[in-house]
Parts: structure tokens; C-alpha cells; sequence
């Protein structure tokens, strides 16, 4: 049954799992479950953590399911997550508690409730962010997955707009390598291991200013989708020129 860390009660459910470390620092992922819920205002959900299979060179994910779909980037249990503001020794309790009762855990950001993501390809992301630099708009912060896409963090609600988005901008009739994450879904935070893939990077880092409150998508989305479509256009290409 899934559940929320979010005062007293909760954590001390979870006091049996593990001896409160007398170190916050010794628990890792620690500092970064700090920073996201006190210092950017943002939710943290421990997630499964992927581990190396050495018989066959892929990875098995901490849930114990062989069959996983999502190795290391889901939630550790369903409902358990530490809100943003929690007070920083029952953030650190309750982080130390998911470690143990997973055998390590990794940091995911849930979108849908402080933020959503739309998510591009790497090159893509790369050059539009280029683009809205010049042209001096709002941006928040945008991460690097290790499996080659970039996540640009926006206003909730834009994962459930973007068909009218994307119609508004002209490129609804477009077939674009371009997603909205939303409720429901997550991220992996930096600098943690996303699926056995490596690290999670920060393109632009967060910023007191803009953690909390994210541009509209509407104002990206146009760069987005022109980037998006243009590093479409260039593979193709070089496909050609390949054969």
C-alpha cells in the first residue's frame, strides 16, 4: 500500500527499516534529495536502482522483476515520495529509510505537479536551447539523459496541452520525435544513474528564480519543434549520403 513522507508520522513507520545514520552524507543521493525539496521547492520519489547483470553484460532492476520494462527508472514503491519543503532532518530520515528498504534507491522528480518536461532528442535540445538564449525568453532548467535526450522543465499542464500547443505553432501536422511528461510520470534527477546508462546532467541548471516557477511551454515549444524536426531532416540525410 502506497504512502506519502510528509510529517512525523510516516517517517517513524519506517524507523524499523533502518538505524538513522549519523551522517546525512553517508547515505547517498542525500545532498541532492536536500537540494531539490529545500532548496528548488520540488518533490523527490526514491526510485529502483539498475544493476550491472555480469553473466550477460545488461542490467536488473532493483525491483526484483526479471521482465522490468524500466530498469532504474521507476518508483521505488508506488505512493512514497518526500514533499517539497519538508524540514531537512525528516527529508534526510525518510531518504535514509528508502535506501534501506531498497537496497539502495536513486532520485526521480515526478512531473506533473511543480513542473513538466518536454522531452527532445540531445541534438535537438542542444540547439534550440541556443536559440532561446538569443532570443533572451524565460528558460528553465533543462537536463541531459544518458540515453541521448534532453528534458526541458516547464509549466504543469503542458504534457495534457500539447496537441493544441503544437497546432497553435503550426507543427501539428508534423510527426516530430517530441513527447510532454506529465502526471504520472518521472525523471531521473541529476547526477543520478538513469537505467544502468549513466549519469543524469544538467544542460542549464536550476535557478532560485525559475525553479519554482518554469516558463509555459507555448514560449519553447516553437524553437522546440523547429530544432526538432531540422535534426530529423539532417539524419535522413546523412542517411542518404551513407548508402
Amino acid at each position: 500500500m502506497g504512502f506519502t513522507i510528509g510529517g512525523l508520522r510516516e517517517i517513524r513507520e519506517l524507523r524499523g527499516a533502518v538505524r538513522r545514520p549519523r551522517r546525512h552524507g553517508r547515505v547517498p543521493g542525500g545532498t541532492a534529495v536536500a537540494a531539490y525539496t529545500g532548496l528548488w521547492g520540488w518533490d523527490v520519489v526514491p526510485g529502483a536502482r539498475a544493476r550491472r547483470a555480469t553473466a550477460h553484460g545488461g542490467v536488473v532492476c532493483s525491483c526484483g522483476n526479471a521482465s522490468c520494462a524500466a530498469p532504474g527508472a521507476h518508483p521505488l514503491v508506488p505512493g512514497l515520495s518526500i514533499p517539497a519543503g519538508t524540514p531537512l532532518d525528516e527529508a534526510m530520515e525518510a531518504w535514509a529509510a528508502a535506501w534501506a528498504r531498497g537496497r539502495g534507491a536513486t532520485v526521480l522528480l515526478p512531473t506533473g505537479l511543480r513542473f513538466d518536461v518536454i522531452e527532445v532528442p540531445e541534438a535537438a535540445g542542444r540547439r534550440a536551447l541556443l536559440t532561446l538564449e538569443r532570443m533572451g525568453l524565460p528558460l528553465g532548467p533543462v537536463a541531459l539523459a544518458p540515453h541521448g535526450r534532453a528534458w526541458f522543465l516547464v509549466a504543469p499542464g503542458a504534457a495534457a496541452r500539447l496537441p493544441e500547443l503544437l497546432y497553435r505553432t503550426g507543427w501539428d501536422d508534423t510527426r516530430l520525435d517530441l513527447r510532454g511528461l506529465g502526471p504520472g510520470r518521472h525523471i531521473t534527477a541529476p547526477p543520478c544513474d538513469h537505467g544502468g546508462r549513466g549519469q543524469v546532467g544538467w544542460l542549464r541548471p536550476p535557478e532560485v528564480a525559475t525553479a519554482a516557477d518554469p516558463p509555459p511551454a507555448r514560449l519553447l515549444l516553437g524553437a522546440l519543434a523547429y530544432a526538432t524536426a531540422g535534426v530529423a531532416r539532417s539524419d535522413r540525410g546523412a542517411g542518404l549520403r551513407v548508402s
